[in-house]
């Protein structure tokens, strides 16, 4: 039997050291935060050197930042004007949403047959927040809550491929469904509340219903944030 080769590891040239790994998903994820707000808007483009300068970074985790929210289908990279945020359709944004709620619905019916204890008391402890929060008043909060209680959702259903494709889905949905009415808001999670109820009875056909229902009633009227005064971000800490 022939000897093995050994791996040729000076080609993978670049230090781990310079991969700027964590930083670059740390500004990625301030751009999609800005996104997400209309800070920055379907059709603006993004510039390395003013992103780096504003968020006081080089330009190397920016641009790896980018071409990450260009996988996610935020960022459009144009061969003249660069990186651009992309613009939805009402076509491409009702298909996403279809497909959001199909998969949500189905996460909804294995967190409620998995019952893993410890997630679902997270769920809960974000839940009595954004009622809390929603029920004062205090929306400038329920945006970060609101993900948090899907993102703790996704993790309860305890499959790994479909929380990151829900992951991928709620970042390219989440720039149009910001809820700005107040009743929506506090109804948004009166919602959240009728699936987590469903989930602990374990009554998976109820909180699979109910989890498609929200995301198809949140992009009932898809639109896109037309306020905000685009950059500068602030500084990363």
């Amino acid at each position: 039997m022939a000897a093995l080769s050994a791996p040729n590891y000076a080609s993978l040239k670049r230090p781990v050291g310079q991969s700027h790994t964590s930083l670059a998903s740390r500004v990625a994820m301030e751009i999609r935060a800005a996104i997400r707000s209309g800070r920055i808007r379907p059709g603006d483009r993004l510039v390395e050197e003013r992103l780096a300068q504003d968020l006081g970074v080089s330009r190397i985790p920016v641009r790896e930042a980018i071409r990450a929210l260009a996988a996610e289908g935020l960022v459009v990279i144009a061969a003249r004007r660069g990186a651009v945020v992309a613009a939805v359709s009402p076509q491409a944004a009702a298909e996403t949403v279809e497909v959001r709620a199909l998969l949500e619905g189905h996460n909804a019916r294995l967190a409620a047959r998995r019952q893993d204890g410890a997630i679902l008391k997270r769920i809960q402890a974000v839940l009595e927040r954004g009622t809390r929060a929603a029920a004062a008043g205090r929306f400038t909060e329920l945006p970060a809550l609101n993900a948090r209680f899907h993102e703790e959702l996704a993790t309860a259903g305890q499959n790994e491929v479909l929380g990151e494709l829900l992951q991928r889905l709620r970042a390219r949905t989440a720039m149009f469904f910001a809820p700005t009415e107040p009743s929506r808001q506090v109804a948004q999670w009166n919602e959240h509340a009728a699936i987590l109820r469903a989930i602990l009875e374990g009554d998976e056909e109820r909180a699979a219903i109910l989890a498609a229902e929200h995301v198809m009633r949140a992009g009932t009227t898809p639109a896109i944030a037309a306020t905000g005064e685009g950059l500068p971000l602030p500084p990363l800490p």
